[in-house]
């Protein structure tokens, strides 16, 4: 028979005890997260939001309260539209292809095949190497005149005249920085690795005892059992794709004509090159989180159509 603890009692009493001293010690143990959270993201993020509202000239401290004014000048700001237009239109182009890129590759790598383990530590390498050099190494790739990819399609028939200018040329500036971020499909592709071998076998032996084929198969079985990953990391690269710099800052500097001029490059240009326009560079930090809040909720609502989840009967 189970013990009864009777409340008031001396084990009641130790038991409280042992559940504050617990609670005492985790708190204790997280304590230098709390702090870290508070200095470097909570307490920023806060200071921010006051700092939007004022003109913040770091020269002459301290800053002159202005309300809304920077976020009039904000949307009256042609530059801040096309920053914008750029931003939403990578966004569109470079979630779906990166989910499904990583998604294709995660199905291929998990066939059982001579030396698999081998081809998926080469797949997942470019995922380790990041920032500047990768930046340098692309834009040496895409190089209008003596570039890899126009040589190569030099030497394929295509004529000069025609070949691409790349991030040379506005049309064809947005379309190349999607190709360069399908560089890091490493770290989802591995997840989608995981989820896939998690697919009961048992599915896929009743589908073939019914004569379904391979494409049949990924259609029907994989694709809806891994759903909820593919949302996951279709969210994360959602919030990714608003936070393209790197590549803007080190090859393009926002050009050509603008072609490049992502948000979070608009920001620092107004935060560290423009240093008088600080309060107006934090005003627009906040609107891009808001319209990333948008459509990550956006992405919320249409996931009841496509993702399916063991628990929820539709």
């Amino acid at each position: 028979m189970a013990a009864v603890t009777v409340p008031g009692s001396r084990q009641a009493t130790g038991v409280g005890a042992l559940a504050r001293k617990e609670a005492l010690w985790f708190y204790v143990l997280i304590s230098p997260w709390i702090a870290g959270f508070i200095l470097f993201s909570g307490g920023p993020t806060i200071a921010s939001a006051y700092l939007s509202l004022t003109h913040n000239d770091p020269v002459n401290w301290p800053p002159t309260w202005v309300g809304l004014l920077n976020y009039d000048v904000m949307f009256r700001d042609r530059l801040f539209w096309k920053s914008l237009q750029v931003t939403t239109y990578y966004t569109v182009l470079s979630v779906p292809l990166s989910v499904g890129f990583a998604t294709f590759l995660a199905l291929i790598l998990n066939e059982k095949l001579p030396g698999m383990a081998a081809w998926r530590t080469i797949y997942y390498l470019p995922s380790i190497v990041t920032g500047v050099p990768v930046a340098l190494m692309w834009n040496w790739i895409f190089q209008p005149q003596f570039g890899l990819v126009n040589g190569l399609l030099y030497d394929l028939g295509v004529p000069s005249s025609m070949l691409p200018k790349w991030l040379s040329d506005p049309p064809w500036a947005v379309p190349t920085f999607v190709i360069m971020s399908l560089w890091q499909f490493g770290g989802p592709m591995l997840i989608y690795l995981a989820s896939i071998q998690g697919v009961p076998t048992q599915l896929y032996e009743s589908a073939q005892l019914d004569g379904a084929s391979k494409l049949r198969q990924i259609w029907h079985i994989t694709l809806p059992s891994i759903s909820p990953v593919i949302f996951f990391n279709g969210i994360l690269a959602i919030i990714s794709s608003f936070q393209v710099f790197t590549n803007a800052f080190v090859i393009t500097q926002g050009g050509p004509n603008y072609a490049t001029y992502f948000m979070v490059f608009m920001i620092y240009q107004n935060a560290f090159t423009y240093i008088s326009n600080m309060g107006y560079a934090d005003a627009l930090a906040w609107v891009l989180f808001i319209i990333m809040l948008a459509f990550t909720a956006m992405a919320f609502r249409l996931q009841r159509h496509w993702v399916f989840y063991e628990a929820v009967v539709r």
